[in-house]
């Protein structure tokens, strides 16, 4: 690096310099940060990435509004006690030392717990205890590292985003710079300065130098503004020893711009201006065309694709009815049973309130929750119904985030994104080597094409079109499996979807319908007491057996209960007054005279006398024995369920011949079965209910929830499927695998038109400015291609 240049941000400090550690820097406040760093064990930064840093502004006094609750409250996401979360925008977040350095909040101060970037949104989510340290004083360390925030609070109360529209003013300079230069260019297109020395248009050649000086102008603001994104990322890539697919196109520009002002500056020509000023503006007319259709494809994919489960509304005149999430309003009376997700910002009015907020936060110690206190969207009922009421819609970004939080992430590598970044690589050091070559082979030759040849070279061989082709595909295709009611969290989970072999199934809930279910009761009659209870019971659970129950019985007074547990795999346990009930397997209440019992059955105990038993005649989901059937072809299937082997007999002729039946299995054995199967190579689909099943779905390389009318959300899984599409399950897994095809043959696309440009260039016989139309319109071709087919595939889905 130059020693006049600051070792921080890179600024120019011949005039000013302040020497600290033998290193140069431009102020005091990039010294002042740097030692933060140095002092933190946080130096790596700059091994990342030289100059990353920006000089910190003077804030002083300028975030005390900070120090109002009423504010704080209207920024924060998420306001408790003793946490606080908190996303700010950042305009200075540009390259992995930046990442780097906001993701180490807590090595700059041990008070912040936690943060997390999301590089293309230019966002920072920080965890922090408000006992320890303000919101304040949070942003002030952000400004004094060189991280200012940009707080709007319209846009914060709001919800609205900040739209970015840098891109179309840089479309505007370059698209008007590009038709004035095309306009002075014309005598040169048609030879009329030459016509004018025989006695044709004087004024033509008395101006031409003043017209080609007027084209340098022009070119001047699109390789200055329009163009320096180009020169930017090529340059960060090449400081951190990348070739990316800019650089090709930055040379390209620097080349024609070069070439072009020392040709008008000798007299020697009219240079390259037009193709210029054209180069820049396709290539942001492709990039613009890519945005919109993009942010088309990311807008459909909102927060009802995440959530199409319905949430159970109280009406004024107290019946439950279920409702769509998205049609939450303030004021609404909410039902939230034990394990259901809390879908908006609201107030508790009723129950025992036990909130686990480690969807959120990270942490999965419950919190008790008093009648009047604040319950914030994302944290789970662990403890019986409580009735809350909204004070807000549900929150699109906030919710969605939930779903995709790091804390919840596994390890899973995207095969086609880093075959993408490969081939971009290796094409980027191919068509610079291929440019070199040619431009030598033409320089000996014939000199005067030379310059055509390496530029046209740079231009056209750039290796977009391949960068874009998974993107765009898997970004379809998640909106169309959307539109089908198959909701998956990421374009990753398409891909692991195409790649299963094996496929696993739950039983209750999953393969049967909960709607449709019947039950007869044998035991002892209950009396009031006893029939109250056991409503109110299974009131607090969404197990699909329990909702089941509760719909069959007769209606009862509703009320809080004392006491209230859940034991997965097992039953439920309540109390009120002196009464404690048991409702679950026959081992749980404590009955040993059942054991050859081969029926699905919730037995009954009331203060540890056995009661009796509900017994529940299952009816499948439709096209259960079709789906099965078609994917026993290409899969291996199975089935896992808890509950005995009273059904094995139906279940063997609804299923293909030989699937493998296990019964008895509890969660952790659903779990540790799909262990086994990944540990000998296999690829594993689960499919389940998403209650017993989190463990299992998490470990699988693709856990889907079935769904009929709770909101029992859970990270765990990968996709929901609305219960009445289960029977085209077959046709999503299909699709994926069609998905990827797409893919590959978009690859093939981009490749033969890049080996086709690549010899007319290399022959010489394409014109730069022709290869900038070209250009970007293989961009534009591969994105078609990939919507095209998508939706066509799509179509086929029922």
């Amino acid at each position: 690096m130059d020693k006049q240049s600051c070792y921080h941000c890179g600024d120019d400090c011949e005039q000013v310099s302040v020497t600290y550690d033998e290193k140069n820097f431009c102020c005091t406040g990039c010294k002042t940060v740097y030692e933060i760093f140095a002092s933190n064990d946080l130096s790596y930064y700059y091994d990342l990435q030289e100059s990353a840093g920006a000089s910190p502004i003077e804030v002083e006094g300028k975030y005390d509004f900070l120090d109002t609750p009423t504010i704080v409250e209207r920024l924060t996401d998420f306001n408790d006690s003793d946490l606080q979360i908190v996303n700010l925008y950042i305009p200075h977040i540009h390259c992995s030392s930046c990442i780097w350095v906001l993701e180490n909040l807590n090595k700059l101060n041990p008070l912040i717990n936690s943060s997390q970037v999301d590089f293309p949104k230019k966002t920072v989510r920080i965890h922090y205890n408000p006992t320890q340290i303000s919101l304040k004083e949070v942003v002030l360390l952000l400004a004094k590292i060189g991280y200012e925030p940009t707080i709007s609070l319209d846009d914060f109360d709001n919800k609205k985003k900040v739209t970015d529209r840098s891109l179309t003013y840089k479309l505007g300079v370059a698209g008007f710079a590009f038709g004035n230069v095309m306009f002075l260019s014309f005598p040169d297109y048609f030879d009329l300065s030459s016509s004018a020395s025989t006695g044709g248009e004087f004024w033509l050649n008395e101006y031409e130098i003043l017209f080609r000086w007027l084209m340098f102008a022009f070119s001047l603001p699109v390789v200055g503004y329009a163009g320096k994104d180009y020169f930017t990322s090529a340059f960060k890539g090449l400081l951190s020893g990348i070739l990316n697919i800019d650089v090709p196109i930055a040379l390209g520009i620097l080349v024609l711009f070069l070439r072009s002002t020392f040709e008008i500056a000798f007299n020697l020509g009219s240079g390259f201006f037009d193709s210029l000023t054209g180069l820049v503006f396709f290539l942001l007319l492709g990039k613009f065309f890519q945005q919109k259709t993009y942010s088309f494809l990311s807008f459909e994919r909102d927060y009802k694709s995440y959530f199409p489960i319905a949430v159970t509304k109280i009406n004024p005149s107290g019946k439950e009815e279920s409702t769509q999430v998205h049609d939450i309003e303030p004021g609404n009376r909410l039902l939230i049973r034990n394990e259901e997700l809390i879908p908006a910002d609201g107030i508790l009015l009723k129950g025992n309130a036990m909130i686990d907020y480690s969807f959120v936060t990270g942490e999965s110690e419950p919190q008790q929750k008093q009648s009047g206190d604040k319950l914030f969207a994302g944290g789970k009922q662990v403890n019986g119904v409580i009735e809350m009421e909204a004070i807000k819609s549900v929150s699109q970004s906030y919710l969605t985030q939930l779903w995709s939080n790091a804390i919840f992430k596994t390890d899973k590598s995207s095969r086609f994104q880093t075959l993408t970044d490969s081939i971009g690589k290796r094409f980027t050091v191919t068509v610079l080597s291929i440019a070199v070559l040619a431009s030598c082979f033409w320089l000996y030759y014939e000199p005067s094409k030379a310059m055509n040849v390496l530029t046209a070279v740079l231009i056209i061989a750039c290796p977009c079109a391949i960068a874009l082709a998974a993107p765009f595909t898997l970004g379809n295709m998640l909106r169309i499996f959307g539109r089908k009611k198959f909701y998956l969290k990421d374009t990753l989970t398409i891909e692991q979807l195409a790649q299963i072999d094996t496929a696993i199934f739950d039983k209750t809930g999953t393969i049967t319908s909960t709607k449709t279910s019947t039950a007869t009761y044998e035991g002892m009659p209950l009396n009031h007491e006893e029939a109250s209870l056991l409503k109110n019971t299974l009131r607090a659970s969404n197990h699909p057996l329990s909702r089941t129950l509760y719909n069959l019985l007769a209606e009862q007074d509703i009320y809080p209960l004392d006491d209230y547990d859940e034991y997965l795999g097992k039953g439920l346990m309540a109390r009120k007054g002196e009464n404690r009930m048991k409702i679950g397997s026959a081992d749980f209440v404590g009955n040993t005279d059942v054991k050859g019992l081969l029926d699905t059955a919730v037995h009954v105990a009331n203060n540890d006398s056995y009661k009796g038993r509900y017994i529940f005649h299952n009816q499948y989901r439709e096209g259960i024995s079709e789906t099965f059937k078609a994917m026993s072809e290409n899969l291996r299937l199975a089935i896992l369920s808890g509950d005995n082997e009273g059904e094995k007999t139906r279940l063997e002729k609804l299923l293909p011949k030989l699937t493998p039946l296990y019964f008895n299995q509890k969660p952790e054995d659903k779990l540790k079965f799909i262990k086994s199967l990944q540990e000998q190579g296999q690829k594993v689909l689960m499919v389940g209910d998403g209650l017993n099943d989190a463990g299992a779905l998490a470990q699988a390389q693709v856990g889907i929830a079935i769904s009929e009318n709770t909101n029992v959300f859970s990270p765990a899984c990968d996709g929901i499927m609305d219960a009445i599409k289960f029977k085209e399950l077959h046709q999503y897994i299909q699709a994926s695998k069609k998905a990827l095809k797409i893919i590959r043959l978009s690859f093939l696309l981009s490749l033969l038109y890049n080996s086709i440009g690549l010899y007319f260039a290399v022959t010489g016989q394409l014109e730069p400015v022709i290869a900038a139309i070209l250009m970007p319109l293989s961009s534009i071709s591969v994105v078609v291609f990939a919507t095209v087919t998508t939706n066509l595939l799509g179509r086929k889905l029922k």
